[in-house]
């Protein structure tokens, strides 16, 4: 986690974060979305596998937390994996304490969208991330100054299209609009010499 708040906070802000998440993916499970990064992987892989998403994410994630600690610590890297086991754990026993019986899948895209960029708009403004290309991103942004918004709206949009195989085009088009408007929300919040991740 980062210096620049309280381990309450940081606390605080980890759990919101990954249910922010969590519930945007639940969204996106309830009409059939996907969306990009180690999240997206997970989604396509649960409709060809019989292993749940939040499985399947945590595992995803696995290879990259060695990128997280050589190049971002410790602490960052500690708290990336509480955040994926969160949205892991959650996104899968949702159901048990929330029940939507219909849902227009235009808002689902949207709002589900708008509800991963503010979880991970908050994880990100305090030291941590989803793992995966998030981590990624992050190290892009401190290391070479390109937003990590901009790197994670390309590496979603690549794994959305890629998703054609599986799923009705219509759906691959809210599926980008999802992610486009997930990574807007980065974009325009979560810019090169804000938050900067402290080694440690």
């Amino acid at each position: 986690m980062d210096r620049n708040h309280s381990k309450r906070e940081n606390a605080l802000a980890l759990l919101i974060g990954s249910s922010l998440v969590s519930l945007g993916i639940f969204f996106f499970n309830q009409v059939g979305l996907l969306t990009g990064g180690t999240a997206g992987l997970a989604l396509f892989l649960q409709r060809v596998t019989d292993f749940s998403f939040g499985e399947l994410f945590f595992v995803i994630n696995l290879p990259f937390y060695w990128l997280a600690y050589t190049q971002m610590g410790k602490r960052f890297t500690l708290s990336t994996l509480v955040a994926v086991s969160i949205v892991s754990f959650c996104a899968d026993h949702l159901h048990h304490v929330l029940t939507i019986q219909s849902i227009h899948p235009v808002y689902a895209a949207l709002i589900g969208g708008g509800l991963i960029g503010m979880g991970m708009l908050v994880m990100f403004r305090h030291q941590c991330s989803l793992g995966g290309f998030n981590t990624l991103a992050l190290f892009l942004q401190q290391r070479f100054g390109i937003r990590a918004g901009k790197v994670q709206m390309a590496l979603d949009c690549s794994i959305v299209v890629l998703s054609l195989m599986v799923v009705e085009p219509w759906l691959i088009a809210l599926s980008v609009a999802a992610a486009i408007t997930t990574n807007l929300v980065l974009a325009m919040n979560h810019k090169p010499g804000r938050y900067q991740v402290q080694p440690g």
